[in-house]
């Protein structure tokens, strides 16, 4: 178990009257006490202000699992967060009571030769917020490890550092992919990890993109935010090979560079078939644990495949792109709730429905 918390032990009273969202059964979420562990030496204690709601979270209501990971007893919910420091550890330095942060939801070990390297998102340690057995951050008040806890800078909201968390995803994947001013980009997938990968890309200096979804109102939406063409699909593997045309005459030249942030047979079977010889296709969706799709034609085009697990080192980042002006995450966020037991409920319903909603917001 991470820093996050615990469901029963000793605690403050502070901590005793701490309430976070419990997912106690399938379908099933519940505002509950969560007892906080102690402030440690290098932690602080952050009351949430900001907690977004990621698809994982959806599919741990909804199945109770998320590709391999799979929830065995009650765990709180959420990993997308920023909130206010309220308690600091005596060995903290770099941040004071009142600060505003953003939290970076992994805790990796440091010591294993991944985390060594600089690869710390891939740590077979890692404990990560919501992603059983550890406790998630939608709550009042989490402790977590104050170098994953990032100081705001002062013209960016609370909201907009939730949202660095889904960001880094699509940050991470432009670094995968090494694009830039000379790339052209196909994102497959306008959900809100297609927009955030479409904007990060644009961010990097990409000059062209082209996106790619099943609903039209998603699509309005990525031509809103500065998609320059789109692409509506159908879910029939049959249709691959004339949606491949028609995205390569949208793009209007090579397809150099593709992000899959659905993950489906259809998705990347279409990646495959219409990144160019020597091109990338950058798998950033889970939606299939395993997938059946042409890969020998696209290795006999020399197409590399990237895979892409979750981010490091992207909040800096992921701050200069938000003060510049570089990206505006705000049109993302749609729909807003508060922390009763009724707003949980009706939140996390409007998420997992889709149609207009992209980001679910709680504010605390």
């Amino acid at each position: 178990m991470g820093k996050g918390g615990m469901s029963h032990g000793e605690g403050s009273k502070v901590e005793e009257e701490n309430m976070a969202a419990w997912l106690v059964g399938l379908n099933t979420l519940k505002i509950q006490p969560f007892v906080l562990p102690s402030v440690g030496p290098h932690d602080v204690r952050v009351r949430m202000k900001a907690v977004g709601i990621c698809g994982s979270d959806v599919h741990y209501l909804k199945t109770m699992r998320c590709a391999d990971f799979v929830v065995k007893e009650p765990m709180v919910i959420g990993h997308e967060c920023a909130g206010i420091i309220e308690e600091v550890g005596e060995e903290v330095k770099h941040l004071v009571v009142g600060d505003r942060v953003a939290l970076e939801p992994g805790i990796s070990c440091w010591r294993c030769n991944l985390c060594r390297e600089g690869r710390y998102n891939l740590c077979p340690e890692m404990k990560f917020f919501a992603t059983p057995p550890v406790h998630g951050s939608l709550a009042n008040q989490v402790v977590h490890p104050a170098d994953l806890c990032f100081k705001l800078p002062d013209n960016v909201s609370l909201e907009e550092g939730a949202m660095c968390e889904p960001l880094s995803v699509g940050v991470h994947a432009c670094r995968r992919a090494e694009v830039g001013p000379e790339t052209s980009v196909l994102v497959m997938g306008a959900g809100p990890i297609g927009l955030v990968t479409m904007l990060a890309a644009r961010a990097f200096g990409v000059p062209r993109i082209v996106i790619v979804d099943v609903d039209e109102n998603r699509l309005a939406v990525a031509k809103q935010l500065g998609a320059d063409g789109i692409v509506q699909v159908t879910t029939n593997l049959e249709d691959v090979g004339s949606e491949v045309e028609q995205i390569q005459k949208t793009m209007g030249s090579n397809v150099d560079v593709t992000f899959d942030c659905a993950g489906f047979n259809k998705t990347m079977s279409t990646a495959l078939a219409a990144t160019r010889c020597g091109g990338k296709v950058c798998l950033v969706g889970m939606g299939h644990g395993i997938m059946t799709v042409p890969l020998t034609p696209a290795a006999a085009r020399e197409v590399d495949v990237v895979g892409v697990f979750r981010y490091k080192n992207t909040w800096p980042l992921c701050f200069e792109f938000l003060t510049s002006g570089k990206i505006d995450v705000k049109p993302l966020i749609t729909h807003r709730f508060g922390f009763s037991q009724k707003e949980v409920e009706d939140a996390f319903e409007t998420s997992a429905r889709g149609s207009n909603a992209i980001k679910v917001m709680f504010n605390l």
